[in-house]
């Protein structure tokens, strides 16, 4: 399989840990929606990052489907989703503030991007609102006795949680205070030391 897309997208980045996790082999190209934008067109004409081509040729984008693709692969004892019902629904719920969180940390990076002029404060607050209030409630699910987000086993809403924060950090660190965040702060420097993580290194 192949994994198209740069390592400094945080969806890209989820992608690739997770496949690490689950122990699917693929194979990383680094393709630009940006800089190489007619290269990346004759992969997938929609230019949207990840997208992975299976071995059967099949194009498949966004990271959350790819990822749900990638769980029917891996073997049961690999898989990243709890398959007790509620615990399913408790990592779904994590995985969706995490996910919202990287949304809004995008929106905002774009936002800050266009000329002084051309940005609208309502919306900046509105964007930076919704941000904050994901990470509070992100945060407010961590414990301080050093397991994850489901018990004592890494899952995917562990992987999107510590992808989204460094991404966060990396990007967009003067919003939110580590010193606010501490346990997220732990949590991510955690998961970042594992060989999964560090292997994949957001570039």
């Amino acid at each position: 399989m192949r994994l198209i897309g740069m390592m400094d997208s945080p969806y890209v980045r989820r992608v690739a840990v997770s496949l690490k996790f689950l122990q699917i082999p693929f194979a990383h190209e680094p393709v630009s929606v940006f800089r190489q934008f007619a290269e990346f067109s004759a992969l997938n004409p929609v230019v949207k990052a990840p997208t992975l081509i299976t071995d059967d040729d099949i194009v498949l984008m966004d990271s959350t489907l790819i990822v749900d693709f990638a769980e029917q692969l891996a073997t049961p004892e690999r898989r990243l989703m709890p398959a007790d019902l509620q615990q399913y629904a408790r990592g779904q719920r994590l995985i969706g503030l995490a996910l919202a969180a990287c949304e809004k940390t995008v929106q905002l990076v774009y936002e800050f991007d266009r000329p002084a002029d051309k940005q609208h404060q309502p919306w900046i607050e509105r964007v930076r609102r919704q941000m904050r209030e994901a990470y509070r409630l992100l945060e407010a699910e961590l414990n301080c006795e050093g397991g994850w987000l489901l018990g004592d086993s890494i899952t995917q809403a562990d992987i999107s949680a510590a992808i989204t924060w460094r991404f966060n950090q990396f990007v967009l660190h003067e919003e939110l205070a580590v010193e606010s965040h501490p346990k997220l702060a732990e949590f991510s420097r955690r998961a970042e030391a594992l060989p999964e993580f560090a292997s994949t290194p957001l570039e």
